[in-house]
């Protein structure tokens, strides 16, 4: 039978819109939409795209330290992204700035808005923690 752990960044969003900022089951992490957001849980650098996606994956390295996994371990991400047209190239460019030779399997989504006023990126995590790290 699978375990599941939840973690939260224990910010106010996942109490108003309840849900966990990732959850593992058995070998998988699936992470929630991280975006660029501090400690406390305010939003950070509104309509910076390249800001937002540093935040956005500094906040990822917290998820993955708390589960003891690595960048090497995501199998998957999902990126939503506004103005891609615009922000194609920073997005290409943060994303191999973050994996380096890791390739996950990745998937990037223009959209019109997202949640918050002047957030431009939110992605989504698979981790398989088999892989080696």
């Amino acid at each position: 039978m699978a375990t599941i752990d939840a973690f939260n960044h224990n910010v106010p969003a996942e109490s108003d819109f309840g849900y966990s900022q990732a959850i593992r089951s058995g070998e998988l992490i699936h992470i929630s939409g991280q975006l660029a957001f501090d400690e406390a849980g305010e939003f950070l650098h509104a309509g910076d795209f390249t800001a937002q996606l540093k935040q956005t994956y500094a906040n990822t390295d917290k998820v993955l330290e708390h589960y003891g996994v690595t960048r090497n371990q995501v199998v998957s991400q999902t990126l939503y992204v506004v103005n891609l047209r615009q922000n194609a190239a920073a997005t290409a460019e943060g994303n191999l700035a973050y994996f380096g030779d890791h390739r996950p399997a990745s998937t990037v989504l223009g959209v019109t808005e997202l949640t918050l006023p002047g957030q431009v990126i939110e992605i989504s995590f698979v981790v398989d923690t088999r892989l080696p790290a």
